[in-house]
């Protein structure tokens, strides 16, 4: 996707290891001019209460990890009447050599759920950048009984990619949703953003291309 960009070296290790999602910069000061620079903005939601999400960004910029530990909807026994629904969005900062511009070209998502007989979960995604009204919807269903890992992805063919605008700074946002829904069953069920240890990855992988000449 990027080859040319990559094997020319330009790209350098920006994040070492994961750090805490909130707090994080809301701008760049003094960006490289030849490497791309990822930062996470704001993490925000019910999925995502502070101190329970963090982000790590991969060695050659090309994907950026999110973990959390505490993005979990649940109906039934004693969970509260809004715990069905939870979110989390994310807003980045990207920055990208002279020349270059950006886009999601997929997602993984993983996590486990428990889900009764006559229930369902819903893994839900929307991408988009600031200021444009077009946004990508993605949804993913899973239908009781079921009670395992899950995993989803999203990808996008590369003619159908949403490309940021050209020499322009825009956020990036990414809003996910889990809501279970309780239908005809009993007891309880559960679906998370989460793993048997506490921790789960959410993989965004990035595409890269030459913005058109100038005239």
């Amino acid at each position: 996707m990027a080859g040319g960009l990559i094997a020319s070296g330009a790209i350098a290790v920006l994040f070492a290891a994961a750090i805490p999602a909130q707090g994080a910069p809301s701008s760049f000061e003094d960006p490289p001019p030849d490497k791309i620079v990822i930062k996470v903005a704001t993490v925000n939601g019910s999925g995502c209460p502070a101190g329970t999400a963090a982000v790590a960004v991969s060695g050659d910029n090309t994907a950026f990890t999110v973990t959390y530990s505490d993005y979990l909807a649940q109906v039934g026994a004693n969970a509260d009447p809004t715990a069905f629904r939870k979110n989390c969005q994310l807003n980045l900062l990207v920055h990208v050599p002279a020349g270059f511009t950006y886009a999601i070209a997929s997602v993984d998502y993983r996590g486990f759920a428990a889900l009764q007989r006559g229930a369902s979960g819903v893994e839900r995604a929307s991408y988009y950048f600031q200021g444009s009204p077009s946004t990508v919807f993605r949804t993913h269903t899973y239908n009781g009984p079921y009670n395992d890992n899950w995993q989803a992805t999203d990808a996008t063919d590369w003619a159908q990619l949403v490309w940021a605008p050209c020499g322009v700074q825009r956020n990036f946002n990414i809003n996910t949703e889990l809501r279970v829904n309780k239908g005809t069953s009993t007891g309880s069920s559960f679906m998370a953003m989460d793993s048997t240890d506490g921790d789960i990855s959410t993989i965004y992988h990035m595409a890269w291309q030459p913005c058109p000449a100038k005239k």
